[in-house]
């Protein structure tokens, strides 16, 4: 194989990645504590204060200029054995430039459309932009419930949200502004007969189905070298947070471990999130009819 053929594949490995990030999720959850508190009635608080990564195509962009950073290396020629290494003849030389030329030149436009696919992803803004992050955390900052966000480098901010209403529509979070396929790590549906359905998709490791809760560790494999992981993928947050489910509805069905506890105000549930959580976390619960 040459080193032509060696940055074709890698090159695709590239944009695959990029194809999958625009179909799947781009959020992922790192440390943190989460708690929703809902009433028979159905009022209700939830709360999410720690890390939460955004995937970026600064990152991913920085995987392909990597792959021709070095500029034009010529192929090792051989001869008609297959073995024997030999030099390359000005012709060989002049058509493996060429190759190389046009491969820059495909790169270039293929770069140019990811950057405008990810702009429509980013809401307008473009993460390959260095003042991208802080666009996105004034965004944040601006919308109800964002108490506070600080962006901390390699697409990880530190946030603080918490937000009270009533259930009577479903609940998603989080909900960015301008992002249209951002994936959520909690959904609360209200289904008919005033049974409240919570589930926590992001709070898993769900690597059949990306696009519906934490696929960053698929990503993080996908972009690993092959002599371990990538930078991106070591950038990526350890999962490793907590979610409360407090309420003095009926606990009709959940998935913990140890079942509900008695607390002040009714019934708590609880789940350890680690790298290890292949469900999400999920309750069912009836609300007053």
């Amino acid at each position: 194989m040459t080193l032509h053929s060696i940055r074709k594949l890698a090159g695709a490995g590239v944009a695959a990645g990029l194809a999958l990030l625009l179909a799947a999720c781009i959020l992922s959850p790192g440390t943190f504590a989460s708690a929703l508190d809902l009433r028979r009635n159905g009022s209700f608080t939830f709360t999410y204060k720690g890390e939460i990564y955004i995937l970026g195509l600064g990152e991913l962009a920085k995987m392909g200029s990597a792959l021709d950073a070095a500029g034009f290396s010529p192929s090792t020629c051989y001869e008609d054995d297959g073995t024997t290494e030999r030099d390359c003849t000005d012709d060989e030389l002049t058509q493996q430039r060429a190759e190389w030329d046009e491969q820059q030149k495909s790169k270039k436009d293929e770069d140019e459309r990811n950057a405008k696919a990810f702009g429509t992803l980013f809401g307008g803004i473009d993460p390959s932009d260095p003042q991208a992050a802080e666009e996105i955390a004034a965004k944040l900052r601006r919308q109800h419930g964002w108490n506070a966000v600080a962006y901390k480098g390699n697409g990880l901010y530190d946030v603080d949200f918490s937000v009270a209403g009533k259930l009577d529509h479903d609940f998603t979070f989080p909900v960015l502004e301008g992002f249209p396929m951002a994936n959520f790590f909690v959904v609360a549906n209200l289904r008919n007969g005033n049974v409240a359905r919570i589930e926590a998709p992001g709070f898993a490791v769900q690597s059949s189905s990306p696009s519906s809760g934490n696929g960053l560790l698929g990503m993080a494999s996908m972009f690993g070298t092959a002599d371990g992981a990538s930078d991106e993928a070591k950038n990526l947050p350890k999962l490793d947070g907590s979610f409360t489910v407090t309420t003095d509805g009926e606990i009709l069905a959940n998935n913990t471990d140890e079942g509900p506890t008695a607390v002040a105000g009714g019934k708590q549930l609880s789940w350890k999130i680690s790298p290890r959580s292949a469900t999400p976390p999920m309750a069912l619960i009836q609300l007053a009819k």
